[in-house]
């Protein structure tokens, strides 16, 4: 299963490059020409274009409790981390992303590094 990730904003599009050998065609909003859109036409591009959605900003939250899914959202709760510990922290889960990915009822999906 080829699984695409749209990288939000608050994310660095040089993690593409690390991204791409576990999920190959994923894009950033800036590379769209999306950078500075708001929230909802971020949370449209992805539904539209059958993308996970990436973030940090929590509001993805409320978006996604208040219209449901797709696109379906993984929220990454790492503070200021590296790009490196960020692509590290999603390929690390790939397994639960597919699972996420495929899951009927699953819309949102939390991500932090272990312990």
């Amino acid at each position: 299963m080829s699984i695409h990730l749209l990288l939000d904003e608050n994310l660095s599009e040089r993690l593409l490059p690390l991204l791409s050998g576990g999920f190959p065609g994923s894009r950033h909003v800036r590379l769209l020409g999306l950078g500075g859109a708001d929230d909802l036409a971020i949370w449209d591009r992805a539904r539209l274009d059958g993308d996970l959605l990436v973030t940090k900003d929590e509001d993805f939250l409320r978006i996604s409790m208040s219209r449901g899914f797709p696109p379906k959202v993984i929220c990454l709760a790492i503070g200021n981390a590296s790009n490196a510990a960020t692509a590290g922290l999603l390929l690390d889960h790939i397994d639960a992303i597919e699972a996420f990915s495929s899951h009927p009822e699953a819309g949102f999906l939390v991500l932090s590094p272990g312990p």
